[in-house]
């Protein structure tokens, strides 16, 4: 059987973004793959078609770059639903979440976490990334209620901005995946809508 080798050096330039994306993807594909305790740095750049060097300038480590390919994937405040309704807001948000778990993504946050939790990479930056954005998605969807009227704006708390992604990730953890739909709306109904509504 002929193996076909291709020389990163002899295809057209990638820079930027363009580079970026195909690492990310890469990276992406690996987990889905070979999982992140297989995932290495010489494999990504070879299914990226990149050199070495070009991984190894941007993330000096491998934890650097499965985190930023994974928060790459994760949704983002920006791109948070807005069905004109906090309820529906709040599902359709954690619902990607949950789905983004399911896969590659949740494969290397387990990683990640495992190594963290061994001293072998550092939690602080874990947990920043994660509460970080997490937090800020749920107050995008939470400050648009409280432009509707549908939020009070004394209501909107840290911890009760926390508290739906917190959920999802004890059921990640501890439960696995897939996180199913049903968990998703009784996250919604029975603790967001009553912590951001109700006194």
């Amino acid at each position: 059987m002929l193996v076909m080798v291709t020389d990163h050096r002899k295809l057209p330039r990638r820079r930027g973004e363009a580079l970026s994306a195909a690492i990310y993807r890469a990276v992406l594909d690996e987990l889905a793959e070979v999982g992140y305790a297989g995932l290495t740095m010489e494999r990504v750049a070879e299914r990226a078609k990149a050199s070495k060097a070009s991984l190894y300038r941007r993330w000096p480590t491998r934890i650097e770059l499965v985190m930023d390919a994974v928060y790459h994937e994760l949704p983002t405040p920006e791109s948070t639903p807005d069905t004109g309704n906090l309820r529906d807001d709040l599902v359709a948000m954690l619902g990607r979440v949950a789905t983004a778990l399911s896969g590659p993504a949740g494969e290397a946050m387990r990683g990640l976490l495992g190594e963290a939790l061994r001293g072998e990479s550092p939690l602080s930056a874990l947990r920043e990334n994660s509460q970080g954005a997490a937090r800020k998605m749920v107050a995008e969807v939470v400050r648009r209620a409280v432009d509707r009227g549908e939020v009070d704006p004394e209501a909107v708390t840290p911890r009760r901005l926390d508290a739906g992604h917190a959920l999802l990730r004890h059921h990640f953890l501890f439960q696995g995946t897939p996180i199913p739909d049903e968990l998703v709306v009784e996250i919604v109904d029975e603790v967001l809508v009553p912590l951001f509504t109700r006194g």
